[in-house]
């Protein structure tokens, strides 16, 4: 029995979908309907719905962000869910998507949109569920190190080309691009009755944690009420690259770049003891030359 999650902010329009989905595709099993984007994540790790239908925008997390989340902690041997997304945004949002293999739903979501759509996922489903001796047509999902062509390197590359467009970090998509914030020089972090002015280029990584902002150097680090999707449009991404969707490294910091059978790549910087992790959606980012 195909099964799937369903992630809307707006109760009235989740009730809607799931409605129409009954309707349509009577076999599918909704696992949960969720109303936040960190809900969405959190439930589709728990119960592996083969379909999640994400809303873009919603509180906590984007629907993008959500994914993303997913891409980097679904499990090695689960086969990847497939991705619906569900906006209202303009021409320009949509051309993003219509460049990309996932799908989408425009809100109010069309009746012959949505059967379209169900067909597409049904045959996905499918075409994925290879036969297996006994008749059974259970996927098997990918193994450790062998994940080219599979679901889930497929949608690792949607991702990155949708996040590379600006709708992971809230440009671009469903409002006009936003004037470019002059580079940051210097960060200021205040402790108390005190600010330390700590150079950018003494920087060596910026980790989110919680509500704040970790500002890392060689020989210590500072707590900044600042979030990793408003600080990204003012750094140089030729030197700071995105590894994960918490972690921002210089570039020219890191020593080793080491890949295991998983996809993920644990880095070495100068200067630090600690080893840090880039998520499978940023592995790309280290290969020899």
């Amino acid at each position: 029995m195909p099964t799937a999650l369903i992630a809307e902010d707006e109760p009235l329009l989740a009730q809607a979908l799931a409605a129409d989905l009954a309707r349509l595709w009577p076999e599918l099993q909704l696992l949960a309907s969720v109303g936040d984007g960190l809900s969405a994540s959190a439930q589709a790790l728990a119960l592996r719905p083969q379909v999640c239908f994400l809303d873009i925008r919603m509180p906590g997390a984007t629907g993008l962000e959500a994914a993303q989340a997913l891409a980097e902690d679904w499990p090695d041997d689960q086969p990847f869910p497939l991705l619906v997304f569900v906006t209202a945004y303009d021409h320009y949002a949509l051309q993003a998507f219509d460049a990309q293999a996932v799908d989408y739903l425009v809100k109010p979501v069309d009746n012959a949109r949505l059967a379209a759509c169900v067909a597409r996922l049904k045959k996905r489903l499918a075409d994925a569920a290879p036969a297996l001796p006994g008749g059974s047509g259970a996927s098997t999902g990918p193994t450790a190190g062998n994940t080219a062509g599979t679901p889930l390197a497929q949608a690792l590359d949607q991702l990155r080309a949708l996040l590379g467009s600006g709708i992971g970090t809230g440009i671009g998509i469903g409002s006009a691009r936003p004037t470019a914030a002059p580079p940051l020089e210097v960060i200021q972090a205040g402790v108390g009755n005190t600010v330390h002015l700590v150079p950018v280029a003494e920087v060596l990584y910026f980790e989110a944690a919680d509500k704040y902002l970790r500002v890392v150097t060689a020989g210590r680090e500072h707590l900044i009420r600042l979030s990793l999707r408003e600080l990204l449009p003012r750094l140089d991404t030729q030197q700071f690259w995105q590894v994960h969707r918490s972690l921002v490294v210089r570039a020219t910091a890191i020593t080793t770049a080491t890949r295991d059978e998983s996809g993920k790549v644990f880095l070495q910087l100068r200067g630090r003891p600690e080893r840090l992790t880039a998520s499978r959606l940023y592995a790309h980012l280290f290969k020899g030359m």
